[in-house]
Formats: C-alpha cells, sequence, structure tokens
C-alpha cells in the first residue's frame, strides 16, 4: 500500500520527467551550433553555454527554524483572543506546513493539526502515519492517532472538548474540504463554527525576515534561469522545447522549478494558450513561473524577443514598464490596496489601452508566499490597507488580440516607509535582463 504524499511526489517526477524528456525529443542548436542533449542529469556539456553557466544555489537556502514557528504559534494565539477564537482546526495544505512543517497530501484520511487559544497544539492522524507524522512535525509532539474502523472526527472532538472548545468557537482554516469541515461540526454540535482566516491570514500575510530571504533566492533563481533560457532561444523552438530548457535550468540551480511558456499571438492572452507554438525571429516569448526554497515561491514574468524587436512590440513593452513602476512608487503603509491597481492602470489607459479592462484585462496582483497566489489582492475595491511584510506580485499588461501581448511581473515587498521589487526590473525589451 502506498500511501498519498508518496503518491504525489511520484506524479510531480513524472511530471517533470516527461518535460525534460520532450525537451531531449527535438535536437536543440546551442550557440556553436552543435546538437544538444537536453537531458537533466547527463553530460553538462550538452546543454546551452548559458544554462550550464547556472550555479547551484540550494546550498543557500536556510530552512525556517523552530523558534520561529513558536513565534508563529504564539501570534495564532493572539489572533484567536482577539477574535474570540477557542481553537483552530489546519488540515493538509500549506497553512499546516507554515505553523508545524508537515508536509501531508490531501485525502480522504483525516490528518490536520488542532491550535488551542493557549498550550500545545494537538496532531489528530491515521495511527498507521503517526511514526511519519512525528517525523515530520517541528513544533509540540503531541499525536493522536485513530484506526481504520474508527471515526476521526470523534477524535477531534474529543481533543476539542480537552480545550474547552465544544461549546466554544471553533475556527476552520479555509481550504479545508466541505465534507471534513461537516464531519466535525456534526461531532461538535453545540460549537460555533468561523472561518479560521483571520488567524491564518493574520499571521501569513506579514512575511517575516527569514521569509524574506526565502522568497528573495527563489526569486533571483527564477530571474537567472530565464535569462539563461532567453539566450539559449533558437528558431524553430516550440513552447514545450522552451519549457523543458526552463525546467534543465533549474536542475542546475538544485531549486524546483517550471515556468508556463507561451509565443506570438498567444501571448495575447494574460494566461496563454494550449495550442501548438513554434518561435521565429521577431516574435515575442512570455515565461510565467517560479521555484521554491523551503516552500517558499517565486512568481516572476518576462517578455523577451527572439532577435530584432517591432516598434509596436517596443512601445507597449516601455508603457507596461511605466505602470509596473508606477505602482512600485504608490506603495507605502496605509494605502489602500486599490490604489496600486489604479496607479498602473492609469498608465495604461492614458497610452491609448483604454479604456477601463479593455487592454489590461486582470488585476495588477496577488499576494504571495508559501503558495504563489494568496492573501491579499492588488485589485479595485480593495480598500484594505498595506503594511510592512507584505508582498505582491506587481504584473501589469497589455494584450492585443489576435497580435500579441506584454507583461512585466516582479514581487513586490512592502517595506517600512516604502516598498521594494525582490528583483531588478526588466529595463527594455532590447536588454530584458540588464
Amino acid at each position: 500500500m502506498e500511501n498519498d504524499a508518496i503518491l504525489d511526489n511520484r506524479r510531480r517526477l513524472f511530471l517533470r520527467n516527461s518535460l525534460v524528456a520532450g525537451a531531449a525529443a527535438l535536437p536543440l542548436l546551442g550557440q556553436a551550433g552543435t546538437v544538444l542533449a537536453a537531458d537533466e542529469g547527463g553530460d553538462a556539456s550538452t546543454l546551452p553555454d548559458s544554462i550550464r553557466a547556472l550555479k547551484p544555489v540550494a546550498h543557500r537556502v536556510v530552512p525556517i527554524g523552530a523558534d520561529e514557528r513558536r513565534q508563529r504559534l504564539a501570534r495564532a494565539q493572539q489572533l484567536m483572543g482577539e477574535h474570540g477564537i477557542d481553537a483552530v482546526f489546519i488540515g493538509a495544505g500549506t497553512s499546516l506546513t507554515y505553523f508545524t512543517g508537515m508536509h501531508w497530501w490531501n485525502s480522504e484520511r483525516l490528518t490536520g493539526v488542532i491550535l488551542p487559544r493557549s498550550g500545545e497544539p494537538v496532531y489528530v492522524t491515521p495511527e498507521f502515519e503517526r511514526g511519519r507524522t512525528l517525523e515530520q512535525i517541528k513544533l509540540g509532539n503531541d499525536v493522536r492517532g485513530w484506526q481504520e474502523d474508527e471515526d476521526p472526527y470523534a477524535l477531534v472532538a474529543q481533543v476539542m472538548r480537552g480545550f474547552g472548545a465544544a461549546t466554544g468557537t471553533v475556527g476552520i482554516e479555509e481550504t479545508v474540504p466541505f465534507f471534513r469541515s461537516r464531519g466535525i461540526m456534526d461531532a461538535l454540535p453545540h460549537a460555533t463554527f468561523v472561518d479560521a482566516w483571520p488567524v491564518t491570514a493574520g499571521c501569513r500575510r506579514i512575511k517575516s525576515p527569514a521569509e524574506l530571504a526565502l522568497m528573495r533566492l527563489a526569486n533571483q533563481t527564477t530571474l537567472a534561469v530565464y535569462e539563461a533560457v532567453w539566450k539559449a532561444l533558437a528558431p524553430g523552438m516550440t513552447e514545450n522545447d522552451i519549457a523543458g530548457l526552463v525546467a534543465l535550468a533549474y536542475a542546475r540551480t538544485g531549486l524546483d522549478g517550471s515556468a508556463d511558456v507561451n509565443i506570438g499571438r498567444y501571448t495575447a492572452s494574460p494566461h496563454g494558450s494550449d495550442a501548438p507554438q513554434r518561435l521565429t525571429e521577431g516574435t515575442p516569448v512570455i515565461f510565467d513561473g517560479g521555484c521554491r526554497a523551503d516552500g517558499y515561491t517565486s512568481d516572476i514574468t518576462r517578455t523577451v524577443v527572439l532577435g530584432k524587436a517591432g516598434d509596436d512590440i517596443r512601445r507597449v513593452f516601455d508603457i507596461v514598464l511605466k505602470a509596473q513602476t508606477s505602482a512600485l512608487k504608490a506603495a507605502r503603509p496605509g494605502v489602500a490596496m486599490e490604489a496600486l491597481d489604479a496607479a498602473a492602470r492609469k498608465v495604461i489607459v492614458d497610452a491609448g489601452y483604454g479604456p477601463d479592462y479593455t487592454y489590461f484585462s486582470h488585476r495588477l496582483g496577488h499576494g504571495i508566499g508559501m503558495d504563489m497566489h494568496e492573501w491579499d489582492y492588488l485589485v479595485r475595491g480593495n480598500k484594505h490597507l498595506l503594511e510592512p511584510g507584505m508582498t505582491f506580485s506587481d504584473e501589469p499588461g497589455i494584450y492585443i488580440p489576435d497580435k500579441f501581448g506584454v507583461r512585466l511581473e516582479d514581487i513586490l515587498h512592502i517595506t517600512a516607509d516604502g516598498a521594494e521589487l525582490l528583483t531588478p526590473q526588466s529595463p527594455s525589451i532590447d536588454h530584458p535582463f540588464g
């Protein structure tokens, strides 16, 4: 019997190896005109020079420590007190990893942690998973197991009663599946249930120096990978060939990452197309993706051109760059989140690409951390105020149907008195990496 975490890992390895194999299936021309074998673990001399020049960075990853996880629990308990929540249930997912260090596949078998308003957390897991749970957790050691013929929700209720929450207010983390939430509710008929996002988001949306260091490393690595792949582009490559090169480049760094790649007229859709695509001279290419450092993700988009860009692409690129810069300048603590979207959108509309969402068809950005998309969103109507330590994508774009699109994306960090990008901006379409 294979557990769900192993199956999930095998799925990811299969997809990654399939991507690399796809790149290897079509010979690629290197800078010297030689045929390259695009294999992940083989002779590095067969790689394009720019990709071969990438250096390992995994040794620079400094994992989140036990002291910080304990600070997270203390912050969560403070927020639970402020919001009148007696205990919080968190199931498999990034919030579980954030608080406990556990990486768990979300299956029909209940595994999770219960955070009380005071005291140590309690883990509920299948009894046969007790050893693996103890092996992974980095906060506390109280693990309660349930057998296959037992009701796991009755065990959750028993733990809640021990915390005095059976007739109190119980928060459920927002990504817990409905069937699991219903099971907990049915087992605690006298409790009041609320969304736990004031606790989970209240902790996770503000990044610590350690988190920012991991995000900075991930974003810097993504930018280096994109530059290496851009230098290796050649006419005739497909979007899958290019995505395969991205996978090979990440393999050189030691971090797991990928990118969605779109070419030519398919760049006019913000999330591209599944249609077959092939690269020619003067054609725009959009890379959009990231990698992870101890679970913290990057998210960068770059628009490049193979060869000389046309005046139309050059003009649109400059407008998008100006819009990204305008949002950066508007960002500082105390400013409403919607103001950043408005600042970028005004630049684009004033340049003739309006009105409103006509050509800049999506919000300016999203929160980011352990999830590529998390709280909050830089979008019209969001009047929440920026706070130091928040991180967002800053990604304006202009998309001209059936022609081309341009998007630039870097990660915005709100500082004590302003904002910064975690990576340098793309200065021009002719020199997209400076």
